[in-house]
């Protein structure tokens, strides 16, 4: 497993009790993880952590994944609060375990595919994906089915109230995407008809459900008007053309709510603690991916060297940041935060042929 942080409850931002326990896998994790580990090369850890993903696809029974888990596949993560620990700088509550656990978040089928669909491209690895391992894909395949326009809580985790939210419901068009594309990998023709059909199907429906005329912008649930940063990863997905203006006018959206100087908030509106405070800081690295997608590359690297300049002394970051005093905040070192760096660098450097 790879550990979202290897620490607990240091607030999000001074005293916002926002104080939660990292220190376990995230299935969300996974693909961004994969990624980043992929393009650096390092396969052997990748695909140690790829069949801890997979052992959790095959050991669950009724199909349907947790959000998280504990290191060694430990699946009740009861969250308490410890009153006798001050927390850190006297900002508590301390909290061990994670609530995370008990949700519906409907985003962990395409997690799972989309890490696993790399057993079936990379020739760099040992032991190839095969029918089996596909088999037991297509059984998550079918739950994002049935569930992508079921509400949930969304990946940043709303304690109270779910809705259909987008992220979701691209990870499951995602799920069907990869699966359709596996099939014709491995040349089984019927299959790889029935999940592109599927996938077309999520796809114009959440084309014409996550689509605000108004706002000339995706929002972040069906038939909503809020925003939120995961709506720049449907490029990154392969959900929709940088080149779309869709995509490009959801960018410019998005910078318009939700920058606050050079980084960027998961939403703007307020949740079960109040409104966010600060900013969180993969969301940065997000936008800078899409701005060098849609061609706002010089800016996109402007921002990146920016971010560098925020690491601590050993060069890591953290979960959040004060836009105002560039003070980390959150749980340390982040892995998000860190893979969110990984892949904004490899995508703006420069190729070996343009290099010399």
């Amino acid at each position: 497993a790879i550990l979202a942080a290897v620490t607990t409850s240091i607030p999000e931002a001074p005293n916002s009790e926002r104080n939660w326990d990292y220190r376990f896998c995230w299935l969300r994790d996974s693909y961004f993880v994969v990624q980043a580990l992929n393009r650096l090369g390092i396969t052997r850890t990748m695909e140690d952590y790829v069949r801890y993903i997979l052992n959790i696809a095959s050991t669950t029974d009724d199909r349907t994944p947790q959000p998280v888990y504990g290191i060694t596949l430990d699946t009740k993560l009861t969250e308490r609060s410890e009153p006798h620990l001050a927390g850190y700088r006297g900002m508590g509550p301390v909290r061990a375990g994670n609530q995370a656990y008990e949700q519906v978040q409907n985003d962990v089928y395409g997690s799972i595919i989309l890490t696993a669909t790399m057993f079936f491209f990379d020739q760099r690895l040992v032991q190839p994906g095969n029918l089996d391992l596909y088999e037991t894909l297509e059984a998550l395949g079918h739950r994002a089915l049935d569930l992508f326009e079921q509400p949930d809580a969304g990946l940043w985790e709303l304690r109270s109230g779910s809705r259909v939210h987008t992220f979701s419901s691209v990870m499951c068009w995602a799920a069907c995407d990869r699966l359709a594309r596996i099939a014709t990998r491995l040349d089984l023709k019927p299959r790889n008809r029935f999940w592109r059909q599927k996938a077309e199907h999520i796809r114009k429906v959440i084309l014409n459900k996550a689509w605000n005329v108004d706002l000339n912008s995706f929002v972040e649930s069906f038939s909503g008007k809020e925003l939120d940063a995961s709506l720049l990863l449907l490029h990154e997905l392969g959900f929709i053309e940088p080149t779309d203006p869709r995509f490009v006018g959801t960018v410019e959206a998005i910078e318009k709510q939700l920058r606050h100087g050079d980084f960027l908030f998961r939403y703007a509106k307020a949740d079960d603690f109040g409104k966010p405070k600060n900013a969180f800081l993969v969301c940065t690295f997000w936008y800078i991916d899409a701005l060098a997608a849609i061609g706002r590359r010089a800016e996109a690297r402007e921002l990146f060297e920016n971010m560098l300049a925020h690491r601590n002394h050993v060069g890591l970051f953290s979960e959040d940041i004060d836009p105002k005093t560039g003070e980390l905040w959150g749980n340390f070192p982040q892995t998000y935060s860190m893979v969110g760096l990984v892949n904004s660098a490899m995508r703006l450097s420069k190729s070996w042929e343009g290099a010399f």
